[in-house]
């Protein structure tokens, strides 16, 4: 599988074109209202039904790096998993260097509040000056217990908190799903497997609460899809793919709950992304 970002022009937002197919509308935008329904990722499709799944650790990675307009060449219909976060996507990102349009950026403040839930999942948008995550989950294996946190997604807190923590799963859910002719790439080497109290990855993780800052890096890529950066406080309680757009959904539906607005120096420093450098990516531990 190959992928090429390349850099668009300011309003261009983020595309994927399937390079591999012909005949049919090759461009999927990577929008809310194109996410169509799929087990344990987050999938975007066009008109056409032209579809590329697994897009949430790519999107978090152009999101955390402030890169909001990009094309994106692929040649199948997911995007690689690599070793399970968003690391390798920020290292080629900031090695390569982006471009700065000098334009000013249009972001999305949030003016109320809006929630979404399913049974005990809840995810919520509420008015903050800042970008920020706050994030819980409540795992029955102890190797993920109960975990928390909460960051102001600004100054490079994406890569330095959250791009190299890996997707995780139990042992028993990778049965299950190879018994079904499901995830038969996946290996320890792409994701955390626990079993009970046991973590199986080779090395262990790479934080105590890897689970949680993972889960905070799936987030983040799923509202990069509201096309623009957010000006508001996202919280997630054991919230996952499906009911972060289905936030976006509740969201854009109201249209008082939010109001576009052209960023000024001061605000631009706020968003993720803004003033990173090659320094920031001297730690990260992505995979070779």
């Amino acid at each position: 599988m190959r992928i090429e970002v390349q850099p668009a022009s300011a309003e261009y937002g983020i595309w994927f074109q399937r390079v591999d197919v012909s005949g049919v509308d090759p461009m999927i935008p990577a929008r809310w209202d194109c996410v169509t329904p799929s087990p344990l990722c987050t999938r975007i499709e066009n008109d056409a039904g032209v579809h590329v799944s697994t897009i949430e650790h790519l999107m978090a990675a152009l999101a955390g790096c402030g890169i909001h307009n990009a094309l994106i060449n692929i040649d199948g219909p997911e995007v690689p998993i690599l070793d399970g976060s968003s690391a390798d996507f920020v290292a080629g990102f900031v090695a390569t260097g982006i471009r700065r349009l000098g334009v000013p950026v249009r972001a999305l403040r949030i003016l109320q509040p809006i929630q979404v839930q399913d049974g005990e999942a809840i995810a919520r948008l509420e008015p903050c000056d800042n970008f920020e995550i706050d994030f819980r989950i409540d795992f029955e294996d102890a190797a993920i217990g109960q975990q928390s946190k909460r960051l102001r997604m600004a100054n490079g807190a994406f890569i330095h908190e959250l791009c190299d923590s890996r997707t995780f799963c139990r042992q028993s859910d990778v049965d299950a799903m190879r018994e079904k002719g499901l995830a038969l790439g996946g290996s320890l080497e792409n994701a955390v497997v626990v079993a009970g109290e046991k973590v199986l990855s080779p090395g262990g993780l790479r934080h105590e609460d890897e689970a949680v800052r993972h889960k905070m890096l799936d987030a983040m890529g799923d509202l990069a899809l509201a096309t623009c950066p957010i000006l508001g406080r996202y919280t997630g309680i054991r919230a996952g793919h499906a009911l972060s757009n289905k936030l976006l959904r509740a969201l854009f539906a109201n249209p008082a709950s939010y109001r576009p607005v052209m960023c000024d120096a001061a605000m631009t420093a706020k968003l993720p992304g803004s003033g990173i450098g090659r320094a920031d990516i001297a730690g990260l531990r992505a995979a070779a």
